[in-house]
């Protein structure tokens, strides 16, 4: 009997419809007349999937004990006994319980699908144990359960369950996935639409990958060697001119065209320093590929188009885009163009478009200087024609004599071409040799070394003398190119440094990798010291390599000032770069001092934010502490005036108000006082591993009774906060949220944990907060709406974000779902707690605040809710 088949149906999240599903397909086969049983499969309470159970063969389960309770698992020899064609079995990467015949569900189906059953199976993308670190950083919980990617990546077939965010969220708060109870949680925790959103990607993108791989191993099986246009990789050729842009565009089209397009620009520069390229150009045509979703990348080659070839093969690409040459008509004779040799060179699974822009024809720019000396490539073709030019010359006016006048014009040709070429030791060398061979060959005497005329004496003479002369002058005038090329180069470099100045818009980093990929180097550092005698610092480094600790460490260093210096490897440059190197250095310098500048205005922001804020105070002071005060002197003048006799209620009144405008001035007065602190930094936590319930309860005593409620389960794990400043960060929000509260909608004080953190949310039922008001309610002195000045002075969500945020947690405010606000106070778990109060739950995956997967975020709350006054 052969092996079973696998198949797997993945889904992003819980509730998208894995195992209904399955089971709608278990249903097709039964309809077929195919064997199908279900082995194990958990409908979590859900009607639906309860529903779609009957009528299809269950196999019993086996009951296992553990810690004093009964739990059930799949049976595997009952289901290897009962021998089906098709088994079904739910949540792959389920732990089993301790004494079951496998640790993990996952080794239960293989031993299924050995013994010849084919089966279906169901798992949610956050149990991939590769993805387990990014899972986590999205929604905040950690996997307990996870199987093997390579478990999931055999199954013979692989079925994506999709849902949008919002249709999820829907049959969530329909209670259609979930109970009732555990709603609210879910929805504000796991289920926020960010985290959905994020886990539907991932999904979507898994699947792909997998969908790729199987088209590669179908091709690898039918030996299919062509490119499939299945997924456009364009490559944009780039030179650093103005047309640049319009080719990155002209592909960017190109990929919208086809599923799952990508856009690579590269831009290739020679291995020898400088390039022609406009900085400046091509910092706009990166920023603009950037923005179509396409990148960008920096290639070193002196082969032009065999360094494009090979990045397009390198990255699999479908298409090339090249602009129409920029060359006159009269630069073809150098050669066919880069355009014409990819094209030529590409083969049959590369399609290379040549695009027409503004630019063509116009001519290109003039060639960038390696130093003030010429291409190695055209030294070579200088010493071939200054050698082996006179010799075939030679031979071929043996066979068709000319005349000596004509013989010497000839060999005066190759002497120019030499210099043209060459530069002057070619053409020394043509002339030379080629004298030589006009004296042996065809001046009388001939095939003798002496010269019979006193004529054709002059006449060589004047041979040489010419030769030198054109090959000297040749040789000056392609140096003075060369130098005039490079001056251009540098001066468009230098105008880019000159312009970023004015705009302040780079970085140091970028600048930095400007200077690193103009000069074809390795890495760059900027280091840096206070003084003579004390060590070097790194202020900024980009590329590769070992860190540099002293500027002689690398290949160069340029000094800037007494106390820094610009240190590169990768290749020593030629003391004609340094001009150029120094200009980055100073700039480096300024780019430096410029952010420290901004740093300090960072600070002096901040010095003025705690002014405004004291200046706030002593309005709070001079206002709202006023009222209560008036309010005590009245009251206190009243009763000691002997003009009255008050009644014993009368009097309990007075007194009362007395009491009520001291409390409230004591609360006033502890709030600022807060807050003076938290501007100051003077708030130094005591951090302790405390119970919630020691702490939270103690925040509810100034509410009145009956206006809040309290869910702390006792399996929390203890958090690590400063008891005192946590009690009075929960009692402003509760404070706050029982001011807005109706009074038979009691606020609800929960606590939850989620993965190492510990949430408390204090849920109220009241008109709640705009989404854009949402961050200003944390900020001092903030009453929103028609608030009375007596309402307070608008510091307490302040004071309490402030302590929580010392405490090394946070505070955020949430839509309640129904209608409300949810303040979520979030603490850091102390350390080797959070297991403990797991217990055998974890076996099957569910945590304290319910399933794993049940943690979730804000509901979406579609009425416009009214503002609300913070105080």
């Amino acid at each position: 009997m052969g092996r079973g088949k696998l198949r797997i149906y993945l889904g992003a999240a819980p509730g998208v419809g894995k195992t209904y599903a399955m089971l709608s397909e278990a249903h097709r086969r039964v309809e077929r007349g195919t064997d199908c049983v279900v082995a194990f499969v958990e409908h979590h309470g859900r009607a639906r999937t309860e529903v779609m159970l009957h009528g299809l063969e269950q196999v019993p389960r086996v009951e296992l004990a553990y810690r004093g309770a009964v739990f059930t698992e799949m049976d595997v020899d009952a289901v290897l006994r009962r021998a089906p064609a098709v088994a079904l079995v739910d949540e792959l990467a389920h732990t089993n319980v301790p004494g079951s015949r496998n640790t993990k569900r996952w080794q239960d189906i293989e031993e299924l699908l050995a013994a010849g059953v084919d089966v279906v199976s169901t798992v949610n993308i956050q149990h991939l144990e590769s993805l387990g670190d990014v899972v986590e950083s999205i929604t905040g919980v950690r996997q307990q359960e996870t199987v093997p990617d390579e478990v999931v990546r055999r199954a013979d077939q692989i079925e994506l369950v999709d849902m949008s965010p919002q249709a999820l969220r829907r049959r969530m708060a329909h209670g259609n996935i979930y109970q009732p109870d555990k709603v609210d949680a879910a929805l504000s925790n796991y289920f926020r639409p960010g985290n959905l959103t994020a886990l539907r990607e991932l999904a979507l993108l898994w699947v792909a990958d997998r969908v790729d791989e199987y088209l590669q191993e179908y091709r690898s099986e039918h030996q299919v060697s062509a490119i499939w246009g299945s997924r456009e990789r364009i490559v944009v050729g780039l030179t650093g001119g103005p047309e640049g842009r319009t080719l990155i565009r002209r592909a960017a089209r190109l990929a919208e065209k086809g599923a799952g397009g990508e856009v690579l620009a590269v831009y290739i520069s020679r291995s020898d320093g400088l390039t022609s390229a406009s900085p400046k150009e091509l910092a706009q045509q990166r920023t603009l590929i950037e923005d179509l979703g396409g990148t960008f990348h920096h290639v070193v080659g002196d082969d032009i188009p065999a360094a494009l070839l090979d990045f397009a093969r390198g990255v699999n690409a479908t298409q090339i885009v090249l602009g129409s040459s920029r060359r006159k008509t009269w630069q073809y004779v150098f050669g066919p163009g880069v355009g014409t040799t990819v094209a030529r060179e590409s083969g049959p699974d590369l399609d290379v478009h040549i695009v027409t822009h503004g630019e063509v024809a116009k001519g290109r720019g003039l060639p960038v200087a390696r130093g003030a000396r010429l291409g190695r490539a055209r030294i070579v073709s200088g010493w071939i024609v200054g050698v082996a030019g006179p010799v075939g010359l030679a031979l071929l006016l043996n066979a068709i004599h000319l005349g000596l006048a004509n013989d010497m014009l000839l060999f005066l040709s190759l002497t120019v071409a030499a210099a043209l070429l060459g530069g002057l030791l070619p053409a020394l060398v043509s002339a030379a040799l080629g004298s030589f061979l006009l004296n042996y060959f065809y001046t009388p005497p001939l095939h003798r070394l002496t010269i019979a005329d006193p004529k054709n004496i002059v006449a060589i003479a004047i041979f040489v003398g010419v030769a030198v002369s054109v090959a000297s002058v040749v040789d000056l005038a392609a140096r003075r190119t060369e130098q005039a090329a490079r001056l251009r180069a540098e001066s468009e470099i230098l105008s880019f440094l000159a312009g970023s100045v004015l705009r302040g818009e780079t970085s140091l980093e970028a600048l930095l990798e400007r200077v690193r990929e103009t000069f074809g180097m390795e890495s760059v550092a900027l280091l840096e010291r206070k003084s003579d005698v004390e060590p070097w610092t790194c202020a900024g480094r980009v590329g590769v390599g070992v860190p540099l600790e002293r500027p002689e460490d690398g290949d160069v260093d340029m000094p800037v000032g007494d106390h820094m210096a610009l240190a590169l490897t990768g290749r020593v440059l030629p003391a004609s770069d340094r001009r150029v190197l120094a200009a980055f250095a100073a700039q480096a310098a300024v780019v430096l001092d410029r952010r420290r500048l901004r740093e300090e205005a960072d600070r002096a922001r901040a010095l003025a934010e705690g002014n405004r804020i004291r200046t706030a105070l002593l309005a709070a002071v001079s206002h709202d502490l006023r009222t209560p005060l008036a309010g005590i002197k009245a009251a206190v003048s009243s009763l000691r005036s002997d003009d009255v006799a008050w009644s014993e209620e009368d009097q309990a009144e007075l007194l009362e108000g007395i009491e009520a405008g001291a409390d409230r001035l004591d609360h006033l007065v502890g709030n600022l006082l807060d807050m003076s602190r938290l501007q100051t930094g003077t708030v130094t936590p005591i951090v302790r591993e405390i119970d919630l319930d020691e702490v939270v309860p103690m925040a509810l005593v100034g509410v009145p009774e009956g206006s809040a409620e309290l869910d702390i389960p006792e399996t929390l794990p203890m958090v690590a906060v400063d008891p005192g400043l946590l009690e009075r960060a929960v009692a402003n929000l509760v404070e706050n949220a029982v001011k807005y509260s109706p009074p038979e909608r009691p606020v609800l004080v929960s606590a939850s944990a989620i993965a190492d953190r510990v949430e408390v949310r204090v849920v109220d039922r009241g008109p709640g907060v705009p989404d854009a008001a949402k961050d200003r309610i944390f900020e001092p002195f903030q009453r929103y709406g028609d608030a009375p000045r007596g309402a307070g002075v608008g510091l307490g969500l302040a004071v309490a974000r402030g302590f929580t945020e010392a405490m090394n947690g946070t505070l955020n405010a949430e839509d309640t779902p129904g209608g409300g606000l949810t303040m979520v106070l979030t603490l850091r778990a102390a350390h080797g707690t959070a297991e403990d109060a797991q217990g055998v739950e974890d076996v099957h995956g569910v945590r304290a605040a319910g399933a794993a997967d049940a943690a979730g975020d804000e509901r979406d709350v579609k009425d416009v809710q009214p503002e609300r006054q913070v105080s």
